[in-house]
This record gives structure tokens, sequence and C-alpha cells, in this order.
């Protein structure tokens, strides 16, 4: 890994265990990134792990829910970032802790793909950094139960539509889209 590559690990807490996200895609995106950690931890390249805290009452993802997933959780020394909406550089100071250590590139793995993990990407590239996503890294759960907006010709969209749709809009134009086998072999 290059020292001015950071990884950057969007969610990964225990709050996405929970059932009431339905049904998931990618039951491995924990194990992959967790393989991109172990990279990055070897060669002493940037970490950042960002972590979700819900406003929302009664949230998966706030009180107990906000704890680390214990295979990519942060070691001393890391950066951590906390954040309240999908962006991750909104109200945190990630943008100035990626400068501060002259990073000019991230992969970026994490949970939800169409959620955080694809609003940070795109902030990110306005940002001016050259994102790589790890696509096989990141997972998206079903589609929402209100599915009001749609009227009377219903679509339910699988997990694994919703995670292909949002990687096809980001890939070229924000981020370049690869599977952690070939970030690794870089």
């Amino acid at each position: 890994m290059k020292m001015d590559c950071a990884l950057v690990l969007i969610d990964f807490q225990v709050g996405f265990e929970d059932p009431a996200w339905g049904a998931r895609n990618n039951p491995d995106a924990e194990a992959k990134a967790a393989r991109l950690l172990t990279a990055w931890r070897a060669t002493g390249a940037p970490v950042v792990h960002v972590r979700h805290l819900s406003k929302t009452p009664g949230s998966p993802l706030s009180g107990t829910g906000t704890a680390w997933m214990p295979a990519l959780a942060p070691l001393e020394g890391e950066t951590c970032v906390e954040k309240s909406v999908n962006a991750a550089f909104i109200g945190t100071g990630l943008e100035a802790a990626l400068r501060a250590q002259d990073v000019t590139d991230l992969v970026i793995a994490g949970l939800t793909t169409p959620h955080c993990v694809s609003t940070t990407c795109r902030m990110a590239a306005n940002l001016g950094f050259r994102v790589i996503l790890a696509h096989d890294a990141c997972a998206a759960f079903a589609a929402n139960a209100d599915e009001s907006w749609q009227g009377t010709s219903k679509r339910h969209l699988t997990p694994d539509a919703i995670h292909n749709a949002a990687i096809s809009h980001l890939h070229g134009e924000f981020v370049t889209a690869r599977a952690v086998t070939d970030i690794l072999t870089q």
C-alpha cells in the first residue's frame, strides 16, 4: 500500500447484524474488509474507521449497536470518525485528518452500499480524492418497507439488485470499483 492511500472502513458495527434490516447480500463483505485491513496494517498505511451514531430513537445503530464488529475494530492510533448522517465528511474531521496525512487516494469498504458508502464515495471524489471502491467488501439490504412512492406498480428490489445498482452509479464517475483480490495484488 502507498502511504498516500488510506483505507476507509464505513459503519462496520454490530447494529448491522440486527434482523430488523431484513435480507442482505454479500455475507462475505466483513471478511473481505478484514483482508484489506490486515494488508493496510502490515504496511503502516493510514486506516480510518467510520461509525454511525444514529439520532433516530430505537435505531439499531444506537446504544449497543454502535459497537465495532470485533474483526474490524480500530487499534490504538488509527483514525476514528463518528457521524450521524450518511456522509462521513459532514460534521466530522475526516477531510482534515486525511489532508494532514497527505492522503490523495482512498480505498473504501463498508455498510451499506447505497447509503453511507455511496454518499461518502461521492463526496470524496468531489473533494478531489481518487477513490477505489472495494465493491465486494460492501453490502446492501432489501429496499425500505415503505414503498408508497411506487404507486400501484410496486417493484421489490433484492439486496443484490440494490448493491449492483449503487456500484454501477458510482463506477466511472466517482470511483473505480474493484474486487478486494485485485486491490491487494496491485
